[in-house]
């Protein structure tokens, strides 16, 4: 027997034991298999399992994912092995991680989603006319999510890929949370006293609450040194047709490469953000 066949054999021999007697973490799913639970819930565990593994963004091994997703180990296991089934999870020996079926889902959104659609021209022609990268972000829960991206030529030094999310705390994203019910405010800052900056200023809670209030009353987001030190973002929310704040389009650049005007910016992104807003249907 080969040491990695020795392995898997004893990391099954751990799965089988602790299947028999159920983790601690997951023991609150252990009725999971007599039908106990609502047929909601059941349906709702490949999306928690899907979820778990997208946010620890690395290959994980099956007990834990069942810690993490607080599921009985055989339960998921069943759940694994029907993921792996249909492309949405693969296996690479013991470990598991995301299947390709995922990057197929995300390129069809991006295909079929409207609002890329709308945005997709507009921000080609704000790049074209500033010369800078103009880049379209959505809000998903407390994080802002890349949709799309015009690079300028030559592009930024350091261009995140399309679907990362970022903090709503920093750069260009503070739009998004600036337009935020004050309840979903509170929620972002839970457990936050300081929010450091790549430039090295570091704001505390209350100024970070007050940014947001003159983000809000002047209409876009100024950000320098904010994600990455010696980058500058002007970032401007995007309407529905009922006036609630769907996306967020930015302009990014090195300092060095941002015109002094920044108001003409400004006016670009806004009337930018209208051209967009009025192709929605």
């Amino acid at each position: 027997m080969t040491v990695a066949r020795a392995r898997l054999g004893e990391e099954r021999e751990d799965d089988d034991r602790a299947m028999a007697r159920g983790t601690p973490a997951t023991r609150s799913d252990s009725e999971g298999d007599d039908g106990a639970l609502s047929s909601v819930r059941s349906l709702d565990r490949p999306f928690v399992i899907l979820r778990v593994m997208r946010e620890h963004r690395r290959a994980m091994r099956l007990t834990e994912i069942a810690t993490a997703a607080q599921l009985h180990l055989a339960t998921t296991q069943r759940i694994v092995n029907l993921l792996v089934r249909y492309g949405y999870v693969e296996r690479d020996g013991l470990d598991y991680h995301l299947g390709v079926v995922s990057l197929l889902n995300g390129n069809t959104y991006l295909m079929t989603n409207r609002l890329v659609q709308a945005a997709e021209p507009i921000l080609q022609e704000l790049t074209g006319s500033t010369g800078l990268t103009s880049s379209l972000t959505v809000r998903y829960e407390f994080t802002a999510v890349l949709l799309l991206r015009a690079a300028s030529t030559p592009p930024l030094r350091f261009q995140l890929p399309i679907g990362e999310q970022m903090p709503l705390v920093v750069g260009g994203a503070r739009v998004l949370a600036a337009h935020l019910e004050d309840d979903d405010i509170e929620a972002l800052l839970e457990g936050v006293e300081n929010i450091p900056l790549a430039s090295g200023v570091v704001l505390d809670k209350a100024e970070f609450i007050e940014s947001l209030k003159v983000i809000r009353e002047r209409g876009y987001a100024f950000g320098q040194g904010q994600r990455e030190a010696g980058a500058l973002s002007i970032a401007v929310p995007v309407f529905s047709r009922e006036r609630e704040v769907i996306a967020a389009i930015q302009l990014s650049a090195m300092i060095e490469d941002i015109p002094v005007d920044v108001d003409a910016l400004v006016i670009e992104l806004k009337r930018a953000s209208g051209a967009i807003t009025r192709r929605i249907p």
